[in-house]
Order: structure tokens, then C-alpha cells, then sequence
């Protein structure tokens, strides 16, 4: 299992442009449009990396534009991130090219049993990353 779905990944991230976003800067600019405005330590504490490669992460995602920071209010000494429009339209363009390449192999590779298949382990796939 651990070699099918790395090869998975694998293959997608290679999908696109070289030079892109890295994994990680990703990683933190979908969990920020998906699970909504974070501090930078909590990012780090879910992302599971340590404060600094997430502050590495951070300040490139800031350099191109892709995440804002602004104090929090109730805590003027910590940080809040936000995905910006353009970190929002990376993020669309990416999953767009993404889903276009699956549709493809399923489409070309698997009958509508075997897609129904692979829906179905869909659940226990997302259950078992989410308890490493």
C-alpha cells in the first residue's frame, strides 16, 4: 500500500510545472483554504514540522503573494495567515490539472466496478492518513 499510494503522489506532484510550490508550501496553503485562518505554530504543530521550516514555509507562500498575515485581535503578539485570491486561484489551478490527470488514467485503466472500488476505500484511505 505505502509504495501504490507514494507512487500516486508521486506521479501527480510531477504533473505539474517544475518550479512550482513545493509540497509543503501546498500542504499549508490547502489546509489554510480548507480548514480556515491559522497561526503559523498552530500550522506547525498540524503540519507536524517544526516552527522553523513552517516559518520557511510561510515566508515563501508571503513572497509570492499566496498567504497575508495580520496580528491576531486577541492576541496582538501572535499571527494570523490567510490564503489571499491569488493563493485561492493556485490552489483551483492545481486541483484542476490534478483531477483532469486522474479522470484520464481512471477513465482509460478502470472499468465502473473498479472505480466504484476505489471510491469506496476513498473513507478508509483519508481516516488511516489522517492517524500517522
Amino acid at each position: 500500500m505505502r509504495l501504490a499510494v507514494g507512487r500516486i503522489a508521486r506521479r501527480v506532484r510531477q504533473a505539474h510545472i517544475s518550479g512550482d510550490l513545493t509540497h509543503s508550501e501546498v500542504s499549508v496553503l490547502a489546509r489554510l483554504d480548507r480548514e480556515g485562518d491559522n497561526s503559523p505554530g498552530a500550522l506547525a504543530e498540524l503540519e507536524r514540522v517544526r516552527p522553523q521550516a513552517m516559518a520557511a514555509t510561510v515566508a515563501a507562500l508571503e513572497e509570492r503573494g499566496l498567504v497575508r498575515r495580520r496580528p491576531d485581535e486577541r492576541d496582538g503578539r501572535r499571527a494570523i495567515l490567510s490564503p489571499t485570491e491569488a493563493g485561492r486561484a493556485v490552489l483551483t489551478a492545481r486541483r484542476s490539472e490534478s483531477e483532469q490527470l486522474l479522470a484520464v488514467a481512471l477513465g482509460a485503466e478502470f472499468d465502473p466496478a473498479e472505480r466504484q472500488q476505489l471510491a469506496a476505500a476513498i473513507p478508509l484511505l483519508a481516516r488511516l492518513a489522517e492517524r500517522l
